[in-house]
C-alpha cells in the first residue's frame, strides 16, 4: 500500500511538468497579452514594450519557462497582474468556496443518484426505471449555466426563497477562520452564519450536481443490473438471506467499483469546472476568479490555479484507488 502511494505521488512530477509546459506555450500564444489587459487598446507601443520588459516577456520563451520552473520548485507561483497579490494567497482565499460548493454538489449527486440507480435496476422496465433513465438523459443534456439561470430566476428572483448571489450575507459579520464559511460557523457556534452559508449553497449546488447526478444514476443502474445476474446473488437469495443482507453484502458492495471510479472523476471535474456556476451566482470561488483571469490575461493566476487543481485532481483519484480495497476485498493495491 505504501509503495503504491509513493509511486502515484511520484507520477505527479512528470504530469505537472508536461502540463506546465503545455500551459506555458498555450498562454504565450493567446492574442494580446497582459500589457493589453493593463493598458487597454489605447496603449502606445512604447508603453507596451516597457510592460513586457518589466515582466520579462521580451526574453526567449525557454528562458521564461526556466524561470517559471525554478519558481515552481520553490512553491512560488508568482503574483497576479490584476490584484497584485500572490497566487498562493488568492488560491487559499478562494479555494474553500469551490470546495464547499463541490462537496455540496457531490453529496446531492451521491445521496440521490446511488439509491435512485439501485431502485431503477431492481424495478427494471417499470415506471421508476423509465423515469430515472429519462431524467438522467435530460440532466446530461441541459447545460449547467442554463439550469443555473433558470433556478436563479425562479427560486431566487421570482419566489425569493433563496439568495441570488454570494456565499453568505455580509451583514452577519461572521467570524473567519478557515474561509470554509459553513465550517467556520460551526466552529465558532455562530449557527445563523452556518445556516446562511448553507442556504447560499443550495441553488448553485443543485445546478452543479445535475450532470454528476445523471451520470451516477446511469452507472449505478447498469452496474447493479450486471451484478443482479451473477450466480452468487441468486445463490444468496436461494439460501433464504433477507433482502437487506443480499442488497448490502452482495449487490451494492460488488457494484460500487465503477460507481466510485466515476465519483472520483466527477469530483475532480467539479473542482475545475465550476466556472459557469460560480459566475452565474457571483460565488466567490476559484471558478469565477479563473474567468476573470482569462478575460484579463492574468498568466500567473491561470498557470498557478490550473497546476494546483491538477494536483488536487490526482490526489482525489489516489483516494479513489485506495478505496477499492475497502469496498471489495478481492481488489488489492500493489
Amino acid at each position: 500500500m505504501f509503495r503504491f502511494i509513493v509511486r502515484r505521488l511520484l507520477q505527479l512530477i512528470p504530469t505537472l511538468f508536461g502540463l506546465s509546459l503545455l500551459l506555458f506555450i498555450w498562454l504565450r500564444r493567446l492574442p494580446g497579452g497582459p500589457e493589453t489587459a493593463i493598458l487597454g487598446e489605447r496603449g502606445t507601443p512604447e508603453m507596451r514594450a516597457a510592460i513586457r520588459r518589466n515582466m520579462g516577456l521580451d526574453e526567449p520563451i525557454l528562458v521564461q519557462y526556466g524561470r517559471f520552473v525554478r519558481r515552481l520548485i520553490r512553491l512560488d507561483l508568482g503574483t497576479s497582474t490584476s490584484t497584485k497579490r500572490t497566487v498562493v494567497t488568492e488560491f487559499v482565499e478562494r479555494f474553500p468556496g469551490t470546495v464547499e460548493l463541490s462537496i455540496a454538489a457531490m453529496l446531492l449527486a451521491i445521496g440521490i443518484g446511488i439509491p435512485l440507480g439501485y431502485l431503477a435496476a431492481r424495478r427494471r422496465g417499470r415506471f421508476l426505471d423509465h423515469a430515472s433513465v429519462g431524467g438522467s438523459l435530460i440532466g446530461i443534456c441541459i447545460p449547467v449555466f442554463f439550469l443555473a439561470y433558470v433556478l436563479k430566476a425562479i427560486f431566487a428572483e421570482n419566489l425569493g426563497w433563496f439568495p441570488a448571489s454570494g456565499r453568505q450575507d455580509p451583514t452577519l459579520g461572521a467570524t473567519r477562520i478557515t474561509n470554509f464559511f459553513v465550517l467556520d460557523g460551526l466552529m465558532t457556534r455562530e449557527w445563523d452564519a452556518a445556516a446562511d452559508a448553507l442556504w447560499h449553497l443550495v441553488l448553485p449546488a443543485v445546478a452543479l450536481a445535475s450532470i454528476p447526478l445523471a451520470i451516477i444514476v446511469r452507472i449505478t443502474r447498469a452496474s447493479v443490473l450486471e451484478v443482479l445476474n451473477e450466480d452468487f446473488v441468486r445463490t444468496a437469495e436461494a439460501k433464504g438471506l433477507t433482502e437487506s443482507t443480499v442488497r448490502r453484502r452482495h449487490v451494492l458492495r460488488n457494484s460500487m467499483l465503477p460507481v466510485v471510479t466515476s465519483i472520483g472523476l466527477l469530483t475532480g471535474g467539479l473542482l475545475s469546472g465550476a466556472v459557469l456556476t460560480e459566475t452565474v451566482f457571483a460565488f466567490s470561488g476559484i471558478g469565477a476568479f479563473i474567468y476573470e483571469a482569462i478575460s484579463q490575461r492574468d498568466y500567473p493566476v491561470l498557470m498557478g490555479f490550473i497546476l494546483i487543481i491538477a494536483v488536487v485532481y490526482v490526489l482525489v483519484n489516489l483516494l479513489v484507488d485506495l478505496s477499492y480495497s475497502l469496498i471489495d476485498p478481492r481488489v488489492r493495491v500493489r
